[in-house]
């Protein structure tokens, strides 16, 4: 009823908006035969049905002339279910009329003129657009820099004046002066993926890509000699490993500074990924369809559809983005296997899945050490620990000693060998994962609170926990792990204070919300004690001994559990 009630309100506003000047149509005819498919396109949209809202939309196209957003929503619609040619061209069709004015459409005949090389044109669509009636920040940097793009395609040289988005602005020059061919390109370049604040890793793909097009092989392999592909962004693995096979040209091929529609297709990436950091997942692949469009060459930046695929619980589409990715880039092919893998995980049970992923992996020759760990933390995070233990232990046979991952393969190792309750191993593993790496917080956090589960080394637990707080305060976990030291110590005021912050920051969490509930109950709060243990045992994916116990805790008391 309360959907009913919905679409009728809806459907009734719809109406007053829709000009009734057609006799072809009744009344009541528009109304029950084609506004609600209409409607159920929105709907369907809304609830990220992309595939089911075209279809909606398509049934309801007699109102692009009717209603002002119809036209929007269904180029947005054709975009998302990747029919760009398709949304261009009805643009075109109605592009002398008002409702064809807005951001979407102006932004798709830009896309449309750089594809077929026209930059005079693309460069007037690009003024069509206002960037004071923008109201996304990400679409403001977006439009900005697109002009200034343009500009430089255009004028062959870089605007002076501009306006700043901060490293957007720094990564959208290095990529203009790689594209003018500047000699400056190599100090931006370096400049931004050596920048100690955040990790542009990512980019020295592209600089790879710019040497080799250059004829500056040495330098490039002289690069390449010093990646390690165990901690290693993906696309930059792939690289590392066509230059290590003399397959150079392969950089060349997906990717080109000189080729104003390469360049455009990694901003409109940049700018997907933005969005997917923030949960919009829609709006993210938006952008990252247009981005296919300029260069379908580049596939992988596919890998990022299907991380949004695979968060919207959208499975089957997440498969078939997948094929894309073929055995001959073999960095690409086993990202389609793990993530197959942890597909087949969530649709059907673990063990299909463990036993999926482990046959690939052994029909692999000579497994790269990225695959190894890729594969251990896999089993580990299903929690086969012994298998994780094995493979961990075959990847530190073939490391570098000195390599820079030795102490975070320890702390994974260690972390398996403690969930088995293997504790020596795991104290001796985690403590020479701090030999290496003392300011670690989170192998901090996890040797101390492993000991505080065990009552061991209470205090000397606390302290390392007070390093580790230092390091990450706003890190929940840590949060709740200094809770729980004060809380052993008898502390429980102070314990109260850490854990209820953890729960503000982990409301689902059922280890801090039942431990939350201790503290209260030791604070003489018992009701507000019996209400976390409730909503501990109504959560989901809760382990049977925690649910066991909590359920004691509200029958007994704490006393007693």
């Amino acid at each position: 009823m309360h959907f009913k009630k919905i679409k009728f309100i809806f459907i009734i506003i719809l109406l007053y908006q829709i000009p009734l000047n057609s006799k072809s149509n009744s009344f009541e005819k528009i109304r029950s035969e084609n506004l609600a498919k209409y409607f159920s396109g929105i709907v369907a949209s809304e609830n990220d049905n992309n595939s089911k809202a075209l279809e909606f939309f398509n049934s309801s196209k007699f109102l692009i002339n009717k209603h002002n957003q119809y036209l929007k929503k269904y180029t947005y619609s054709l975009v998302l279910n990747n029919k760009i040619p398709s949304a261009i061209n009805i643009i075109k069709k109605n592009e002398k009329k008002k409702n064809s004015d807005f951001f979407e459409a102006n932004l798709l005949l830009i896309i449309d003129n750089l594809k077929k090389d026209n930059l005079d044109q693309a460069y007037l669509y690009s003024q069509k657009i206002n960037t004071s009636s923008l109201q996304d920040r990400f679409e403001i940097a977006l439009v900005t820099t697109l002009k200034q793009y343009i500009y430089v395609f255009k004028e062959k040289k870089i605007l002076n004046t501009k306006e700043n988005f901060g490293k957007l602005s720094f990564i959208s020059e290095t990529f203009q002066r790689c594209y003018l061919g500047e000699k400056s390109t190599d100090t931006f370049f370096r400049n931004l993926f050596n920048d100690p604040r955040n990790d542009y890793s990512r980019y020295i793909f592209f600089y790879l890509s710019y040497l080799i097009e250059n004829k500056k092989l040495v330098e490039a392999e002289n690069i390449v000699n010093e990646i390690e592909y165990i901690n290693s962004t993906l696309l930059l693995s792939q690289g590392k490993s066509w230059i290590e096979n003399n397959n150079h040209k392969k950089l060349m091929k997906v990717f080109s500074c000189k080729n104003h529609n390469d360049v455009i297709s990694e901003f409109l990436f940049l700018i997907s990924n933005l969005y997917s950091s923030q949960d919009k997942f829609k709006k993210s692949n938006f952008y990252l369809n247009l981005s296919n469009f300029l260069n379908p060459k580049f596939l992988f930046n596919l890998s990022l559809i299907v991380e949004n695929q695979y968060l919207n619980g959208e499975y089957h589409k997440a498969q078939k983005t997948l094929k894309n990715f073929r055995k001959e880039d073999n960095f690409y092919y086993w990202y389609r296997v793990k993530k197959q893998a942890a597909i087949i995980s969530k649709q059907k049970n673990k063990k299909e899945a463990l036993n999926y992923i482990a046959t690939e992996f052994n029909k692999i020759s000579n497994p790269n050490e990225k695959f190894t760990f890729d594969i251990a933390n896999f089993f580990r995070s299903l929690k086969e620990y012994e298998q994780a233990i094995e493979y961990y232990t075959n990847l530190l046979k073939i490391i570098n000693p000195n390599s820079e991952i030795k102490s975070d393969i320890l702390y994974r190792r260690g972390g398996s060998y403690e969930r088995l309750g293997k504790y020596k191993k795991a104290d001796e593993d985690l403590q020479n994962s701090l030999d290496i790496n003392p300011d670690d917080a989170y192998v901090l956090n996890y040797l101390a609170y492993s000991w505080l589960e065990r009552d061991y080394k209470i205090n000397d637990a606390m302290e390392m926990l007070k390093t580790a707080y230092e390091a990450e305060s706003d890190d929940p976990y840590i949060i709740d792990s200094i809770g729980w030291a004060y809380y052993l110590l008898k502390d429980y005021t102070k314990a109260e204070s850490f854990m209820k912050r953890a729960v503000e920051l982990m409301p689902d969490d059922p280890i801090v919300n039942d431990h939350y509930g201790d503290i209260l109950w030791k604070l003489n709060r018992k009701i507000q004690a019996r209400y976390f243990w409730t909503s501990v045992s109504n959560m989901k994916d809760i382990e049977k001994d925690l649910l066991d116990k909590v359920k004691n805790k509200l029958i007994k008391g704490l006393k007693n559990s």
